[in-house]
């Protein structure tokens, strides 16, 4: 909205350059958002509690001891992520641009559903919440939606719009074809549920996210760039560096909500938080075709993911356990860590492979 009224205003008045600039509205984004939580942080948690009573039902199977201390905590706390992010975009961003739309239509899309899922465990104090089934199909619906526009708003020029790229190979792509789409909805789906897994901690899951939207802020400014694209022999997809913006708010609106989320926590982001933030990373990896990046700058939501397929899988096969509780951060709490150990150890493996994820644009 800003830049659409005052970069139009370039031409009479010289500061107002600075908005054609996406560099300047990225650090726009991010102070707006971020100023937005902490400002209305407070009043959003207030109005939880009230609402809330107990707060979310704590699982009877989960951890001993602190998880206790947790009962009656709010949750919901994705809601001042997601508006947060919203009025920063619009604010800031190119309203004309589709990679925008896309993102951010799946982050709040995601954020819908994980809303639904988060009242109905809260109305009904039932860890289950939203059918499992249910979830799914409105995931894979909305991105569906996301990938064929990401599909159309792409180069089609030897099928680039719906080609896979791979870290360490130059000037590669495999073209999948109709494929792509359904590719492009696991992915988007799978980085959702990764993150929403990993959610369990005080701290846990937002600060690897802010380091992968960060990393991923700059792939897409690359990515948009034909001078940086070809420089690297990274694809090139005009428009994604728009996308800066949106991964822009969610890194400064990240920052306001840890602010209250630091432990003791005072509000939980729930499934309305974890399930858009991971859709938003999916949805970006896809735009900007670094979709296997992810995996390696994500690599900490994966181990999360795999953690709980592997246990399931064992268990139902030999009836034994590999972890003594999953995902991967409650069988270390089992095991005695301290929980600020555990997330800060967390966090210090997504910040290396969030390096390891953002030298493959050069090594190749």
């Amino acid at each position: 909205m800003l830049y659409h009224l005052l970069s139009e205003l370039s031409e009479q008045y010289q500061m107002f350059n600075l908005f054609n600039y996406i560099t300047f509205r990225v650090g726009g984004a991010v102070m707006t958002s971020m100023l937005i939580a902490f400002i209305f942080g407070p009043k959003l948690i207030d109005v939880l509690r009230s609402k809330q009573g107990k707060g979310q039902p704590i699982r009877l199977d989960g951890p001993e001891g602190h998880i206790i201390a947790k009962a009656g905590t709010p949750t919901m706390g994705g809601l001042l992520i997601l508006v947060s992010l919203v009025v920063s975009t619009l604010l800031w961003g190119d309203l004309t641009n589709p990679f925008l739309w896309v993102v951010m239509l799946v982050t709040v899309g995601f954020g819908a559903i994980g809303y639904a899922d988060d009242y109905l465990k809260v109305s009904t104090q039932n860890p289950q919440g939203l059918n499992s089934k249910i979830k799914l199909i409105l995931e894979f619906l909305i991105a569906a939606a996301a990938v064929y526009v990401c599909v159309q708003s792409t180069p089609a020029a030897d099928g680039y719009h719906t080609g896979l790229a791979f870290p360490f190979l130059k000037d590669f792509t495999l073209n999948l074809g109709i494929f792509f789409i359904p590719f492009g909805c696991i992915v988007i789906v799978g980085a959702s549920n990764a993150v929403n897994l990993t959610d369990g901690l005080d701290g846990l899951a937002i600060v690897p996210v802010m380091i992968a939207a960060a990393s991923f802020s700059a792939i897409a400014y690359l990515v948009g760039n034909s001078v940086y694209s070809s420089y690297l022999g990274i694809p090139y997809v005009p428009g994604t560096a728009e996308i800066v913006i949106v991964l822009g708010a969610l890194l400064g609106a990240g920052l306001g909500f840890l602010w209250y989320n630091a432990p003791p926590a005072m509000v939980f982001m729930g499934d309305t938080g974890s399930l858009a933030l991971g859709g938003a990373l999916g949805s970006a990896a896809v735009a900007v075709k670094h979709e296997i990046v992810l995996a390696i700058i994500g690599g900490l939501f994966v181990l999360e993911a795999v953690s709980v397929i592997v246990q399931v899988a064992s268990f139902k096969l030999t009836g034994k356990r590999v972890f003594r509780m999953a995902p991967i951060h409650h069988h270390f709490e089992k095991k005695g860590w301290a929980e600020p150990t555990i997330v800060i150890r967390f966090w210090i493996i997504a910040v290396i492979l969030a390096l390891i994820g953002l030298s493959t644009l050069k090594l190749r």
